[in-house]
C-alpha cells in the first residue's frame, strides 16, 4: 500500500510518499497555504493523485514526551485531513525531524532559498521512514510469533 507523510507547518508543509511495497520514500513536494482547511484539501487532492491507502501526519512532540499547541494543532489538522480523505490517519512522532533534515541538507551542502523550499519534504521523508521502520519491525514480530506458535 502507498503511504504518504505529512510535515505540517504554519506556511509550507512537506510530503512525501511511498512506493507499494512501503520501502521507498520519496519527496513529492510542499504546499504553501496557511489556511489549514484549505490545506487540507490540498493534502486530499496529492492523496487522491498518489494513489495512497493511508496518511501519517508529523507530531511534534517535546522532548519529555508530553504535547504542547502544536502538537494540538496538528491533532485539528489530521481531523480535517481524515473527514476530507475518508483515508486512515496516523499521528507519528517528529521529534528532531526538522533538525536531521536540516543536517541532511548540511551534508549535501544545499543552501539559501533552495534549502528553504526543500526541508520540509526531507522532514516529511524522515517521518515516512520511521513509520516504515515501524510497520516492518511490527509484521516481522508478528511473523516470528506465528513462526514460534507452530
Amino acid at each position: 500500500m502507498k503511504i504518504m507523510s505529512v510535515d505540517y507547518g504554519d506556511a509550507r508543509t512537506g510530503l512525501a510518499v511511498c512506493d507499494r511495497t512501503e520501502f521507498l520514500a520519496s519527496p513529492i513536494g510542499t504546499i504553501e497555504e496557511r489556511n489549514a482547511q484549505i490545506l487540507a484539501m490540498k493534502v486530499a487532492h496529492m492523496a487522491e493523485q498518489y494513489e495512497v491507502g493511508e496518511i501519517v501526519i508529523g507530531l511534534p512532540m517535546n522532548m519529555n514526551g508530553s504535547e504542547g499547541p502544536r502538537a494540538q494543532k496538528c491533532r485539528a489538522f489530521a481531523e480535517m485531513v481524515e473527514c476530507v480523505t475518508e483515508l486512515p490517519v496516523v499521528m507519528w512522532d517528529e521529534r528532531s525531524t526538522t533538525v536531521t533534515a536540516h543536517q541532511i541538507l548540511n551534508e549535501t551542502n544545499v543552501r539559501g532559498g533552495k534549502r528553504k523550499k526543500v526541508v520540509d519534504t526531507v522532514a516529511a521523508v524522515i517521518i515516512l521512514e520511521g513509520y516504515l521502520d515501524y510497520r516492518r519491525k511490527k509484521k516481522a514480530s508478528a511473523e516470528s510469533d506465528e513462526t514460534d506458535r507452530t
